[in-house]
């Protein structure tokens, strides 16, 4: 048993990924702490033996796209590249995919070509065939978000739309097609998302209205998520079942996916390195400006309040700190309140090493505590194992001694999510009737 005696190779702490398919021989895709160096070694099952085939490096970092490394059947090696503004497929560093189709992985690999997820557009996900002899087919419908599975001739497409609730799932194999029937509950309500493009980044946004009652004036609710690794805008009715509900109690509910999000590119998801605070505050900040300039009328700009959850937490409660100005009351749910206490491989991703302290210090909530001047509602479930509750009870603490005014609500025996339907059901009620308390909004 080899695995007893292998060890990572020197200046790599982390095995990131090991794929071992006919082609060849095990591959251990590894990188070093900083995540700026990878590097791809093929293993000698016999002796341990490892030697070294591609090295990858990065000055912000180097980017995870599941299902590569891999062995093509000719034996040539299969990675993902980062181009400045597209993420590519590259075979023994040859391009074979083109610019703007931002790839996101692997899905298979056969005799006669690649599998892949990708999307020319942010808001939208598709499955793609890449064909040995340069084909290029996009295997999903137009529009929609499309993840799937494919082996020994067979695929599977699993899609969402905006046609309707639910997701649909179709099975592909030797020219004929069948459908998996979904089951699934649906919302009682319609939920209508606008898209629409803000501000000279072209920032995607989804704007939600209420289905009847003015619209006019109306207090603006900003929900983002607003991180990496996460869309909040896309092409599925499902996305958007809450916000809609909230739009209904009065609201217009604006979700705008800033710098630092997926599918738009290395680039622009890189703009966050260092600083996990200004950009994407900065974008957020600059969706409502323009969501008001451009729909005259619409909106209140005295009456804008911010929610989110875990990243979105974090942002919000930032943007009362730091954009007292735009927001005027704001719900934090599982917010990180310092990156020192969150996940090692996450933070020192974007934020650099602990103990390399000026990125933390720019993008931690505590020593912003003095200048919270705005509502806030911090909501913790007491068992996360994710965003642990100290972060939330050290932002309490760090407000309480500096003289900040808020509200916290810890949830008993609940994880990062609320999958209990009672308290889902009622966690909603408490921020609506908080929203409509600090932003005067009469009760529906």
């Amino acid at each position: 048993d080899i695995s007893r005696h292998l060890s990572l190779p020197a200046g790599f702490e982390y095995l990131v990924e090991v794929n071992w398919n006919q082609y060849g021989p095990p591959l251990l895709y590894c990188m070093d702490r900083s995540q700026r160096t990878a590097a791809v070694f093929a293993l000698d099952i016999h002796t341990g033996e490892l030697t070294e085939l591609a090295t990858q490096r990065d000055g912000h970092w180097v980017e995870i796209t599941p299902g590569v490394p891999t062995w093509l059947p000719s034996g040539e090696l299969l990675l993902a590249h980062d181009e400045s503004e597209t993420r590519v497929l590259t075979i023994n560093g040859r391009q074979v995919t083109p610019d703007s189709l931002q790839v996101t992985g692997v899905v298979d690999v056969d005799r006669f070509g690649i599998t892949f997820t990708g999307t020319f557009e942010p808001t939208e996900s598709h499955l793609w065939w890449y064909g040995f002899g340069g084909e290029l087919d996009q295997l999903s419908p137009v529009g929609g978000m499309h993840t799937g599975r494919a082996r020994n001739h067979t695929l599977v497409i699993s899609s969402r739309s905006l046609d309707e609730y639910g997701v649909k799932t179709e099975i592909h194999r030797d020219g004929k097609q069948w459908e998996i029937t979904s089951h699934a509950w649906t919302p009682s309500h319609d939920a209508t998302p606008e898209f629409i493009r803000l501000g000279k980044d072209e920032l995607r946004a989804a704007l939600l209205l209420p289905e009847s009652g003015a619209r006019t004036n109306l207090p603006l609710l900003v929900d983002p998520y607003g991180g990496p690794h996460a869309l909040r805008v896309v092409a599925a009715k499902n996305a958007y079942a809450e916000a809609q509900w909230f739009a209904n109690q009065g609201f217009a509910v604006l979700i705008a996916d800033g710098r630092g999000t997926p599918h738009r590119g290395p680039e622009w998801e890189k703009a966050i390195s260092g600083d996990l605070a200004t950009i994407p505050l900065q974008d957020q900040v600059a969706a409502v400006e323009a969501l008001i300039a451009l729909r005259p009328g619409l909106i209140d700009p005295a009456r804008v309040a911010i929610r989110g959850w875990s990243f979105g937490g974090y942002l919000a409660a930032l943007a009362v700190m730091d954009a007292p100005h735009t927001f005027a009351a704001a719900i934090a749910g599982a917010p990180v309140g310092d990156f020192r206490l969150y996940d090692t491989f996450y933070t020192e991703r974007y934020l650099g090493i602990t103990g390399e302290e000026a990125g933390y210090e720019i993008s931690s909530l505590y020593p912003r505590a003095h200048k919270l001047s705005r509502p806030l509602m911090i909501i913790h479930g007491l068992a996360d194992d994710n965003v642990v509750v100290a972060h939330s009870l050290q932002l309490s603490s760090h407000l309480l001694a500096a003289g900040s005014p808020h509200e916290t609500l810890m949830l008993s025996n609940v994880t990062h999510m609320t999958p209990q339907e009672e308290v889902a059901e009622n966690l909603l009620l408490l921020q609506v009737e908080f929203l409509r308390r600090h932003l005067q909004v009469p009760a529906k």
